[in-house]
């Protein structure tokens, strides 16, 4: 990497005034707490959060729970046997027939339904390398109760070999202990960064949404209905303030399968201002994912997705003079081969995404076209994963891409097709944990366009989607992404692109949580004079009535600053509404 790229790169970092923003996250999160503590001083008790399967094994053997009416459950309950679970369910949980173990050949083992001879059928069976974790529910300590459990010797004649004499204690320390049944488990990640299990890490809530069932899928509907505030609605620095009401539905659809799986989902952002109607949402996810399992160690994933949306007006690429938002449509499909030796496992992905940006009406009349904006990008990648045990994998990756535009450019007649180069090296610590979830890595990008007039983009990629449970009542996620963005500016074949947000999620009682979060990002394009950086800074609350209701409530601010000073600005907004799910 060039010297000067090294001193520009810390000459901004001085130039951030990153401790003033700290300041201010540190204040704004200290006065809600403060708030929550006034409030209801009473310690809360949090729901534990349940354990998910990894992208590359089957999906563990379901397991019920008890029904939970308070925080953290006294006693997790055991699941029966497999005899006595057909037929029968838990009240409060879905019940699903047990996997039926079977040999790498396909054939059915001839022994007990865990796999071991009947001699030791009722004992644990010891892990070797490439085995799937031990699905078995661990029983929490609890307070005043002391445990006297002892681990169990292997029978008379049986292979010592054969079990895990350790005990439960011992085990716990090399395991991840996993929760019951989760019917909502996201159960194909095609896209490892984009895994939306430490998510569900993070977003701890006092109750699970139940879903409703449909033969043998499960239904989970959500609203939000609320009202919007907008201080900036044009994001300009000529401020212009609008209220709207905002609707925003969603659904998922989830296969209760013992193997393979299905997941249908739809989602919506609906706004309607009371003056200025341009500004109006009118955006919808539609998204179909499926995991075929080829083998216990072999699956395969895939995407299919289309996403509307409307640009915004803060875009350096949005078209000035246009009376309205451009609608930006990006159709998507992607798959990926996941298979597991032992210890190694790797994974070959591959994706399309289709982007196209509509027209737009001229103020005056007249239409001002975007054809030169339409963009085709095809990815592959491959990643090789070393697990040194279920809650800690090293990870190397190699990506490329090709991208390839309609037209060229309207703003100075090239061709911005180019091709790039994504290396990276990284941790992951899974997605099942109850402490620790996620992954993060470095490496190096590069993006050449195919024009010798546009010089190329490179740079280090900082990539990391990880959340972190520190106690019941607070987490807090950790989200980086860097990439080459593209770009309609004259000489200029992008801008490579920097993101790095924290949030944190305390529960000050059962029912109130409490959120605070902070992104900044940064943006500079190669062959134009221009730089900008972006400062989000967060805050809101949470009221959960009941399972079904919850009452929310965020205010956000926005400081945008460019070298092109006429295009800065600075925007409040804020959101009060409710949430109903099933």
């Amino acid at each position: 990497m060039p010297r000067s790229k090294i001193d520009s790169f810390f000459a901004e970092l001085r130039q951030l005034n990153l401790g003033r923003h700290l300041v201010w996250f540190g204040l704004g999160f200290g006065a809600i707490t403060a708030l929550g503590l006034i409030a209801d001083p009473r310690p809360a008790r949090a729901q534990g959060t349940g354990s998910s399967i990894t992208t590359i094994n089957p999906p563990p053997r379901p397991q019920d729970v008890l029904p939970r009416r308070g925080g953290v459950p006294s006693v997790v309950y055991q699941a029966p046997s497999d005899t006595a679970l057909r037929g029968t369910s838990v009240p409060g949980t879905i019940a699903a027939e047990p996997a039926t173990d079977s040999n790498d050949n396909g054939d059915a083992s001839e022994t007990a339904d865990d796999g071991l001879p009947p001699e030791i059928a009722d004992q644990r069976r010891a892990l070797r390398d490439g085995d799937i974790n031990q699905q078995e529910v661990a029983v929490q300590n609890q307070a005043g109760v002391i445990a006297t459990s002892e681990p169990r010797e292997p029978k008379n004649g049986a292979d010592a070999r054969a079990t895990d004499t350790g005990s439960p204690e011992d085990v716990a320390v090399f395991e991840n202990p996993p929760a019951g049944f989760d019917a909502a488990l996201f159960q194909a990640e095609v896209e490892p960064i984009l895994d939306r299990r430490p998510q569900r890490l993070f977003r701890f809530e006092p109750f699970d949404a139940r879903g409703i069932r449909l033969g043998s899928f499960i239904l989970l509907p959500e609203a939000e209905f609320g009202g919007l505030y907008n201080s900036n609605i044009f994001r300009s620095s000529q401020a212009r303030a609008d209220v709207a009401f905002d609707v925003r539905p969603s659904a998922r659809l989830v296969s209760n399968w013992r193997q393979h799986a299905v997941e249908f989902r739809a989602l919506g952002a609906f706004s309607q201002f009371n003056e200025f109607t341009t500004e109006n949402d009118r955006a919808y996810t539609l998204e179909a994912r499926g995991r075929y399992d080829l083998s216990k160690r072999s699956n395969v994933e895939t995407l299919l997705s289309r996403e509307v949306g409307q640009e915004s007006r803060s875009s350096i690429n949005a078209p000035t003079g246009a009376a309205d938002r451009a609608n930006i449509t990006t159709d998507r499909i992607a798959a990926a081969l996941n298979h597991r030796f032992n210890r190694l496992s790797l994974q070959l992905r591959g994706s399309v995404a289709e982007v196209n940006y509509a027209n737009v009406e001229a103020i005056g009349g007249g239409i001002i076209s975007n054809n030169d904006r339409d963009l085709t990008t095809v990815e592959e990648a491959l990643r090789g994963s070393w697990e040194f045990k279920p809650t800690l994998f090293g990870f190397v990756e190699s990506g490329l891409n090709q991208r390839r535009y309609k037209i060229a450019s309207l703003s100075d007649g090239i061709q911005r097709d180019s091709t790039g180069e994504r290396y990276r090296v990284g941790v992951s610590f899974g997605n099942s944990g109850q402490k620790l979830r996620g992954e993060i890595s470095t490496g190096y990008g590069r993006q050449a366009p195919d024009d010798a007039r546009l010089r190329e983009i490179t740079g280090i990629l900082l990539d990391a989607n990880l959340a972190y449970r520190y106690s019941a009542l607070t987490s807090f996620l950790l989200t980086t992404k860097s990439d080459v963005t593209e770009s309609a500016l004259a000489n200029s074949a992008g801008a490579f692109s920097r993101q790095v947000g924290v949030e944190a999620r305390h529960a000050f009682h059962r029912y109130l949580i409490g959120t605070a979060g902070l992104t900044y990002t940064t943006q500079h394009y190669e062959g134009a004079s221009v730089q900008e950086r972006e400062w989000k800074s967060a805050l809101g609350v949470e009221y959960f009535i009941n399972r079904e209701v919850t009452l929310f409530g965020k205010y956000q601010h926005t400081a945008f600053e460019s070298t092109d000073q006429a295009r800065n600005y600075d925007a409040d907004e804020m959101r009060i509404g409710v949430r109903v799910r099933k």
